[in-house]
């Protein structure tokens, strides 16, 4: 990790820091009255300049606010900071809102990358790899984005030669299990509750993408997967603006065996048990 001083926010930014007011990540005030944060991607090669473009394309009209990007290079990003508030109904229900126009602002493939980002890029402190796919959704999703990580579990010997026969079967059976075809889209791609910010001025906001195009359920399932306040809201309001496709809540654990399994690889073998038990329930289907 790198220090951040106030010479790199002007060398990234193009403007002047008036004041340092510290914190982990570093807080700087510049000219103008702007507050940023610096976050230090030194230990994750390639992950800023992915995460920097999937800020940029996020910020689509009628979408959930991001932070805005002041500034990058290959390790430090500059974006605006969220001053913190609290979850309230109504953030809820404007964001399932914005949620739904989000996704609607599409992608050009599944798989695909945010314009100007890498194809190797990150989630958490793990690689994704961002590749179009011309295929249908499920077909993407098992060779991209499972089969990857259920393969580094069982290497690890964090899943059984059984466990991870039943996640193949389940890939097996994706093209069944997916539901109806959906176009791509536009995903923040790691949207666990800790990646919205409900701030002061009562908007959610949207931080630490792992972007690409995806299928939308998918984000919804990450919702889910840790808790978020007023989900139940956020979904309504989705739905309302946006209406799921009949079965999606029996798909949920389908969408979340990838982010289980990325967690299975970063945190040990908690979380292959709980991809095992979705995969359990998905084969009953």
């Amino acid at each position: 990790m790198t220090r951040c001083t106030p010479a790199d926010v002007e060398r990234l930014t193009g403007r002047t820091v008036v004041a340092e007011l510290g914190g982990h990540p570093p807080c700087f005030e510049l000219d103008g009255g702007a507050t940023v944060v610096v976050k230090d991607g030194s230990g994750d090669p390639g992950s800023i300049p992915a995460e920097a473009a999937g800020l940029r394309w996020l910020a689509v009209p009628g979408g959930p606010a991001v932070p805005p990007v002041f500034g990058h290079d290959h390790d430090l990003l500059v974006s605006g900071h969220v001053t913190s508030g609290g979850p309230t109904a109504a953030a809820a229900e404007d964001l399932g809102r914005r949620l739904a126009a989000l996704h609607a602002a599409g992608a050009d493939a599944f798989g695909a990358a945010p314009p100007g980002g890498p194809e190797q890029a990150w989630i958490g402190h793990t690689g994704m790899r961002n590749t179009p796919h011309d295929g249908p959704w499920g077909a993407w999703f098992a060779a991209d984005r499972v089969l990857p990580y259920l393969r580094t579990a069982r290497d690890r010997g964090d899943l059984s030669t059984g466990d991870a026969a039943l996640v193949e079967r389940v890939c097996d059976r994706i093209g069944e299990l997916a539901g109806p075809d959906e176009p791509p889209a536009r995903l923040h791609g790691d949207l666990w509750s800790g990646n919205v910010l409900w701030a002061a001025d009562g908007a959610a906001r949207l931080i630490d993408p792992a972007a690409h195009g995806g299928h939308r359920e998918s984000d919804l399932a990450m919702l889910a997967l840790f808790g978020l306040p007023h989900l139940d809201t956020v979904l309504a309001a989705y739905d309302e603006a946006a209406p799921l496709a009949d079965g999606w809540t029996e798909r949920v654990p389908l969408h979340q065996l990838f982010p289980l399994l990325v967690h299975t690889v970063l945190f040990g073998g908690g979380y292959a048990r709980r991809a095992v038990l979705a995969c359990e329930w998905l084969s009953r289907l």
